[in-house]
Formats: C-alpha cells, sequence, structure tokens
C-alpha cells in the first residue's frame, strides 16, 4: 500500500516525525519524548511476537538503542513514523524468536500482565494457546502465503489491517484515516485476524507436512 502523504497523516504522527528528526540531530529531551509517547505501543507489538515478557523488556531497550542510532535515516517520504518504529519492533521480535529456535528451551507457563497499549484486548480475544495471528504474521512476512492469504480478505479489511499492523496505526488513527466509525474499524481488523490466523495456521502446517 503506498504511503500516505504528509498532509494527510495525523497530528499524532507529525508530532513523532518531528521528535524523530530532532533525535536524529541528537536531541536527548526529544528522545526521551519519542519513548514515553511509543514504547508502550512497541512493547505490546514485540510482545505480541515474542510472549515471554522479560524478553520482550531487553528487546524494546535494544530497539531504542537502534532508534537513537539511525534516527536520522527515518525518511518520511516512505512512510509514518510508527510504520518505521513498528518495522524495527517486529524485526528485532521475529529475530528473537530465530535466535531462540537455535538453543533448547523449558517453555514456562505464562501470567496475564496488564494491557500496556490501547487495542491489546482485541487480540488477545482472537488468541489461543497456540501462535496468535501477529506472530503468524510475522513468521509468514516473507512468504507467498500472507499475500495470498491477504487476498482473501474484502479490500477494506486489508486495508484496516494494513494500518494498524504494517503502519502501526492504533484503531482510532484507521478510522479517522479510513473515515469509518471506530466500531467498524475494530470490527474489520478482528474478524480479519481471524481470518488470516486460519489462513497462516494452515500454511505454516502444510509447510510442515511438505518438510517432513
Amino acid at each position: 500500500m503506498p504511503a500516505a502523504s504528509a498532509a494527510d497523516w495525523t497530528d499524532r504522527s507529525r508530532e513523532l516525525a518531528q521528535l524523530l528528526g530532532r533525535a536524529g540531530l541528537g536531541d536527548r529531551a526529544a528522545f526521551a519524548a519519542l519513548y514515553q509517547r511509543t514504547s508502550a505501543h512497541l512493547f505490546a507489538v514485540i510482545l505480541r511476537i515474542n510472549r515471554d515478557r522479560a524478553q520482550a523488556e531487553d528487546i524494546l531497550q535494544e530497539v531504542y538503542v537502534n532508534v537513537w542510532r539511525s534516527a536520522q535515516s527515518f525518511d518520511a517520504a516512505q512512510g509514518q513514523p510508527l510504520t518505521w518504529l513498528t518495522s524495527v519492533a517486529r524485526n528485532r521480535a521475529i529475530d528473537s524468536l530465530r535466535r531462540a529456535q537455535t538453543q533448547p528451551q523449558i517453555q514456562a507457563a505464562r501470567t496475564s500482565g496488564g494491557d500496556d497499549a490501547e487495542d491489546v484486548d482485541v487480540y488477545d480475544q482472537v488468541a489461543d494457546d497456540g501462535a496468535g495471528p501477529l506472530e503468524l504474521l510475522g513468521r509468514a512476512a516473507d512468504a507467498r502465503a500472507l499475500s495470498h492469504c491477504m487476498q482473501a480478505l474484502s479490500a477494506q479489511q486489508r486495508q484496516s489491517v494494513a494500518l494498524a499492523f504494517f503502519d502501526g496505526l492504533s484503531h482510532a488513527e484507521v478510522a479517522e484515516q479510513m473515515r469509518q466509525p471506530l466500531g467498524t474499524v475494530k470490527s474489520w481488523v478482528r474478524r480479519s485476524l481471524i481470518a488470516l490466523k486460519g489462513c497462516l495456521d494452515s500454511a505454516v502446517k502444510r509447510d510442515i507436512a511438505g518438510g517432513a
């Protein structure tokens, strides 16, 4: 999906872009403000992929070290600031899973934590004991299965998921971008994630069966 023009950005996106620009020039106060405004969202993104809370906290710190070092590389013409930040966080979280796969692990029982970002409850509602829809999205990010599963959604569902997941917007921001009621957007995203989970789960099982 093409990046939205900066003129169409929300006030929040414009503020984050300014903070990133100042952080890229070495402004520590701007970087602290950026952390305050985005860390809860990025932590939720990481935790949906890597559900070990302690590891997720370490990954979050790695993300912001990387952001501090590379903030000046952010290009507003290529996408919104939260899109860029979410991509950094998602890639770090996926890399942590790949590293973990090379080591023997004992899976500890998980306890539910508090909500660290808006809209977490919507994603939790479609999760089960297996991999969640966003984790499956991360695993399939470089696979043709993702494109196939996305095409099975309606145009409105594809756009809502792309804005929420790939651009990292909150449901309220997605609703503003799409000029739709908030409840409608939440319904689209929830139904899309359920459909994607089923489709991607099937694709993963086919890959496992094919490699057996």
